[in-house]
């Protein structure tokens, strides 16, 4: 396995201990998309609140960088890896560019005080995804499809080598689906790694990974 970046062996994935799914096989190169599809129900967001330690696996590990997870610092992870969820963060009183900058906290110091560097790639992640004009705008005042891009925005912010999604497109316009599709592949080839967790039409119970 030592050839990937990331890794599952035999995870076991449910709640109060009773087990959802059993013996989970995941396996991503630098540079790689993996997309986990299946309708909904079948466990794809309990596999990532796993993966990305909201939830504690019930059997198995994940690797990451050849590092069990569990066993990472949280600054450490977080300079691997970001996420974006479908769950709405409720930040108060910050605008759009503040909850961006979080995204550089992995990076400061116990203080949390950005430099003009850390500003500056804050800047330059709202510009990747065109959300310049809602710098200044209060977080909660904006539409589903806003808040989608600045999270995404905040997760390109902390530099990663994987990005884990959560349904990333739901709440976006075909338009900004599209750009969100061109984002991801030109992280992908600046050698980065991509988890993405759509829902499907497939029968009950069915899982691919593609």
């Amino acid at each position: 396995m030592d050839e990937y970046y990331f890794y599952t062996k035999g995870l076991t994935v449910g709640y109060h201990g009773v087990p959802l799914i059993k013996d989970i096989g995941l396996c991503l190169k630098k540079g790689e998309i993996l997309t986990l599809i299946g309708p909904n129900g079948a466990g794809k967001t309990t596999i990532l609140k796993n993966i990305i330690r909201q939830l504690k696996p019930l059997g198995g590990v994940a690797v990451l960088d050849g590092s069990n997870m569990e066993e990472l610092s949280g600054r450490a992870l977080s300079k691997k890896l970001s996420v974006v969820l479908t769950e709405r963060v409720r930040p108060e009183m910050m605008n759009c560019r503040d909850v961006v900058s979080t995204g550089r906290y992995p990076y400061t110091g116990k203080f949390g005080v950005l430099s003009e560097e850390d500003w500056k790639i804050v800047d330059e992640s709202m510009g990747l995804v065109h959300i310049e004009e809602l710098a200044e705008r209060d977080f909660t005042k904006t539409s589903d499809g806003q808040k989608q891009r600045v999270m995404l925005a905040r997760a390109l912010c902390q530099e990663p080598d994987m990005i884990v999604l959560d349904e990333p497109t739901s709440f976006l316009d075909i338009r900004y689906k599209l750009e969100f599709l061109s984002i991801i592949q030109k992280h992908v080839q600046n050698e980065k790694t991509v988890g993405h967790y759509v829902p499907s039409r497939t029968g009950p119970g069915r899982m691919d990974f593609r």
